[in-house]
């Protein structure tokens, strides 16, 4: 999006570059011109990378070094001492401290141990969204905060219910995993961003458990299905609405030269069953930009769209025009 404001501030836009000068707090006698994609990005996006003691390097690195290409204003921070607030307030008041399935705890504590995290994150997202442009000296108003989760994990419930996915707006919200890796790839090659093969080659994981020498979370292990399968899944249950049986139909024959009729049955099965039990978290999905037809945020049965000019200039106009018309009225009568 910074390249296209770039570009068209340097074909003379003007109605570009005024607001531009707006979105980043200029003065309205400023000469400033955003023909600098990544100059301009650092005024206006700001990326924080929110570590724990459960995050790796490598992911820490590559937000970085993805921050630097772009040109974001990059927060890098650990949480760990917010988390272990919490962790200690809950012992203080029920005497129990609750462990990790690796050292020992049971799925629930396990479980909760990470939504912990999750959630935070999204407290921490709008804390500093609401404060980083005060902290750069920037008279711009508080930012939208981006959400990051796709339709695979939404339509799979792999994700917490409002934690860091839960944001103003999600640009990728309505676009599978599957898509989303070809835009990568067509980004990596058409903006001459050579780090966004890190990102497609990096094995999926939510970094909310403990790393440990012989184990480390991995997405589509947890899910118990790939991405590529949610892809498949999410397209016939949303676009040819397929329920249970008439999936396992299709699919039957579509994957019946390298999965058994059993194996395919497991795979719906299990599919259908986490959309079950998660279907209460697509009625609080971020607002996405719906690109594609197959969107699980199928919970908004007003169509309408949900980003609107607030200025309503030619509606106030005529709400203005006709109020006029009738206090004449009025008056000659």
């Amino acid at each position: 999006m910074c390249r296209l404001v770039a570009e068209s501030a340097r074909e003379g836009d003007t109605q570009v570059i005024k607001d531009a000068r707006r979105m980043t707090g200029e003065p309205e006698d400023s000469e400033y011109l955003p023909t600098d994609p990544r100059e301009f990005a650092n005024r206006i996006f700001h990326t924080c990378y929110m570590g724990t003691e459960n995050s790796s390097q490598e992911t820490r690195v590559r937000a970085k070094e993805l921050a630097e290409v772009i040109g974001s204003y990059h927060t890098d921070l650990n949480m760990d001492t917010v988390v272990q607030a919490v962790h200690a307030l809950f012992s203080l008041v029920t005497g129990k401290a609750p462990r990790f399935r690796l050292h020992g705890g049971t799925d629930a504590e396990n479980l909760a141990l990470q939504n912990i995290q999750a959630r935070l994150r999204m407290v921490l997202a709008y804390l500093f969204a609401q404060l980083l442009p005060w902290v750069r000296g920037k008279t711009t108003p508080a930012l939208l905060v981006l959400g990051s989760a796709n339709v695979d994990e939404s339509l799979r419930g792999y994700l917490t219910k409002y934690d860091c996915s839960s944001a103003d707006i999600n640009p990728i919200g309505a676009i599978s995993k599957t898509d989303l890796k070809r835009f990568i790839a067509y980004a990596q090659k058409e903006f001459d961003m050579p780090i966004l093969e890190k990102f497609l080659t990096a094995t999926p994981t939510a970094k909310l458990e403990p790393i440990t020498k012989d184990y480390v979370q991995a997405d589509e292990i947890e899910m118990g299905m790939t991405y590529d399968e949610l892809s498949i899944f999410g397209r016939l249950r949303k676009i040819e609405r397929c329920g249970p049986f008439s999936m396992f139909s299709k699919l039957v024959h579509e994957w019946g030269e390298i999965l058994r009729p059993s194996q395919v049955a497991e795979k719906v099965k299990r599919f259908f069953f986490y959309y079950s039990i998660n279907r209460h978290k697509l009625t609080t999905l971020t607002p996405s930009y719906h690109a594609e037809s197959y969107s699980p945020e199928d919970n908004r049965f007003d169509l309408r769209p949900f980003l609107y000019n607030a200025s309503w200039s030619w509606q106030f106009k005529r709400i203005d025009q006709a109020a006029e018309a009738l206090n004449n009225l009025n008056n000659v009568e």
